[in-house]
C-alpha cells in the first residue's frame, strides 16, 4: 500500500486538517462526495478573479470562459477515453440522465422494454421508470442477496428482442460491487439495445475506457472525483447527433452543445479540469507538486504532462492497488466485530470486483445511531439508503433505517481505518 506518495497526497487536501474534539477528522464519506485538492480551490478562485463571464462574448473574460469550456471537454475526454465532442456537461448525473431519457423516450412506446437493476442508484432507475407513462415496460434484474452481486442469468433472461435500452451501474454506490459491464453491453447489443452506464461511484476508484466498454452512454459526477458539483456524460457521437434533446430555440444545434441546456457551471468546470490534472500528476510525476500561477488562469488549465490519458490510467491503477489494501484491512476488521452484518463481497480474492465502499448493520444499534456515535469521534460516515432504494428494499433493511456506509478514498490511511474499527469495537462492547 506504499505505491502512492501518501504524505504529498494528504497535503493537497486542506479539509483533512479539520479537527473534531481535538482529533483529526476522518473522511469516510467519499461516496457522497470527495474532498478537493487545493489546486481545485485555486482554479475556482482564479476563474472568478480572471474569467468570470458568460460565453461567446467579444471581450477577454468571455473568451477565457470559452477556453475553460474547451479545455474541460478535453480533460474529461482524457479521463473517459473518448473525444471531446462526445462529452456533455450538466448540473449533475441525475439531471443529465433525465435529459437523455426524455430524448430517448420520444422514440419509445407500448411494446418497447427497458432493463434496470436492483443494485443501482435511483438516478439510473427513476429516469427510465418515468417512461412507463409512455407505455414502456421496465424490467428489473435481481441480485444475489448473499454477496450483493447482479444475477447475470436473470440479466440475460430479462433482455428480449423488445429491449431498447439497458441501464446498469459500473459499481454500486452502496455496497461497492463492480458489475461486469462488458458482459452487459454484449447482451444488450446482441438485441440492438442501447446501454446507459452510471459510473458515478466507480470513477474515483479505477480507470474507465468507454471505447473498450463500447457502451452508448456513460455518466459520472465530478463531485465524486475530487472536483466541484458538475455532471459529466459521455455519449457516442452518433447518438448525440441523432437524438432530439429538449432545449431552448437559440441554443446551438451542434453536438455536444445541444445537450448542455442553459449556462454551465463555469467555475465548476475550471475546478474539474484542475482535479483531473491532479489525478494525472499522480500517474506521471509521482506526486511532484504542481505550480499554480493565479494570474494566468487559462494556462493553468492545460495538461501538466504530454499524455494525460496515459497518466490518468496509471494513476487510477495505483489508486486501485492502494485502496484494495485498505479494503482488506477494513473488511477483515469489520467481520471480526460481534453482531455486525456486512453486505457485499467479503472474500479478499474477489476484491477486484468491488470498490473500497462497504455497508453494514450492527445488532441493537440503528444506522443513524452508529453514524452519530462515530461522528462524535470525528469519523464521518453515511447512513440510510444513499438513493440505492431498490437495493435496501431488496435486502429488507429500508424500513429499518438502511445501512451504515464507509467509503474509502486514496487520501485515507490505515491509521484512520484502525480508528474506525476501534470505535466500532467499543460500541459493540457496550
Amino acid at each position: 500500500m506504499n505505491a502512492l506518495p501518501l504524505d504529498w497526497i494528504r497535503a493537497q487536501f486542506p479539509a483533512l486538517a479539520e479537527q473534531i474534539n481535538g482529533q483529526p477528522a476522518v473522511f469516510f464519506d467519499g461516496p457522497g462526495g470527495t474532498q478537493v485538492p487545493q489546486a481545485v480551490i485555486d482554479a475556482i478562485a482564479s476563474y472568478f478573479t480572471h474569467a468570470n463571464a458568460n460565453t461567446h462574448g467579444a471581450f477577454l473574460t468571455s473568451q477565457r470562459t470559452d477556453a475553460v469550456l474547451d479545455v474541460a471537454h478535453a480533460a474529461v475526454a482524457d479521463l473517459l477515453g473518448c473525444a471531446p465532442d462526445e462529452v456533455v456537461f450538466g448540473p449533475n448525473m441525475t439531471t443529465l440522465t433525465f435529459a437523455i431519457s426524455r430524448a430517448i423516450g420520444r422514440e419509445l412506446g407500448p411494446g418497447d422494454e427497458i432493463v434496470v437493476t436492483r443494485l443501482d442508484h435511483d438516478a439510473n432507475v427513476a429516469p427510465w421508470r418515468a417512461l412507463e407513462e409512455r407505455g414502456v415496460t421496465v424490467r428489473a434484474v435481481d441480485i444475489d442477496v448473499e454477496d450483493c452481486t447482479l444475477d447475470m442469468a436473470d440479466f440475460a433472461a430479462q433482455i428480449t428482442p423488445r429491449t431498447r435500452l439497458v441501464a446498469v451501474g459500473y459499481a454500486s454506490n452502496a455496497v461497492g460491487t463492480i458489475n461486469d459491464v462488458q458482459r452487459v453491453v454484449e447482451l444488450a447489443h446482441s438485441v440492438g439495445a442501447l446501454v446507459y452506464v452510471d459510473a458515478v461511484h466507480y470513477a474515483p476508484h479505477g480507470p474507465i475506457d468507454v471505447r473498450e466498454l463500447d457502451c452508448d452512454f456513460l455518466a459520472c459526477s465530478a463531485y465524486k472525483f475530487f472536483a466541484p458539483h458538475v455532471g459529466c456524460l459521455y455519449g457516442k457521437r452518433e447518438h448525440l447527433e441523432r437524438l432530439q434533446p429538449y432545449k431552448v430555440r437559440p441554443a446551438s444545434n451542434a453536438a455536444p452543445d445541444r445537450w448542455q441546456t442553459g449556462t454551465q457551471n463555469h467555475e465548476g468546470l475550471a475546478g474539474t479540469i484542475a482535479a483531473i490534472n491532479y489525478m494525472a500528476s499522480l500517474g506521471e510525476m509521482g506526486g511532484k507538486r504542481l505550480t499554480i500561477d493565479l494570474e494566468s488562469p487559462i494556462s493553468n488549465l492545460q495538461p501538466p504532462i504530454s499524455n494525460r490519458r496515459a497518466a490518468l490510467v496509471r494513476a487510477m491503477m495505483l489508486i486501485q492497488e492502494y485502496e484494495r489494501g485498505l479494503s482488506e484491512q477494513l473488511i477483515a476488521g469489520l467481520l471480526a466485530i460481534p453482531g455486525l452484518t456486512l453486505y457485499g463481497i467479503r472474500e479478499p480474492e474477489r476484491f477486484g470486483s468491488r470498490t473500497p465502499t462497504v455497508s453494514f448493520r450492527m445488532a441493537s444499534h440503528t444506522p443513524r445511531a452508529i453514524a452519530e456515535f462515530l461522528g462524535q469521534r470525528g469519523i464521518f460516515v453515511w447512513d440510510g439508503n444513499y438513493y440505492a432504494l431498490s437495493l435496501t428494499e431488496r435486502l429488507g433493511v429500508e424500513a429499518e433505517g438502511g445501512m451504515v456506509r464507509v467509503g474509502l478514498a486514496h487520501y485515507n490511511t490505515a491509521e484512520e481505518v484502525e480508528r474506525l474499527l476501534a470505535a466500532l469495537r467499543e460500541l459493540a462492547a457496550g
